[in-house]
């Protein structure tokens, strides 16, 4: 799977929280996910700021933008790490043990960096 595929899919399952995500599924959204945020706190700072009356790139300015993009795709990347984690055979409800400090997004980084199950488990 590639970026563009990958990305495709994610979006297309918007709010799907059944079945499964691949490796490359889930890693090629998280870069792209990445780079999106960078590009949209660059556009906040450099931008946006100076309209709201701020200087570029100062620490006090808002960044709605940034804000507005990150609502509009939490849900997908909920879903995703939900399938990501269906993959391995784990519930998504496992998601929740990211709340809890360093140990739990340690966790959480471990169980999506392993292979997928070879054969069809409970999550399809």
């Amino acid at each position: 799977m590639g970026f563009e595929e990958a990305i495709r899919t994610v979006l297309s399952k918007y709010a799907t929280f059944t079945g499964r995500a691949t490796r490359p599924e889930y890693w090629w959204w998280f870069l792209a996910m990445l780079i999106l945020m960078v590009i949209t706190q660059l556009i906040d700072a450099a931008v946006i700021a100076p309209i709201l009356g701020f200087e570029r790139f100062e620490e006090d300015a808002g960044q709605p933008l940034s804000v507005l993009i990150s609502l509009a795709l939490l849900l997908p990347c909920i879903a995703v790490a939900c399938r990501r984690l269906h993959d391995i055979g784990r519930s998504g409800w496992w998601l929740l043990i990211g709340f809890v400090p360093i140990i739990g997004i340690l966790v959480l980084l471990y169980w999506y960096v392993q292979p997928s199950e070879p054969n069809q488990n409970q999550y399809g």
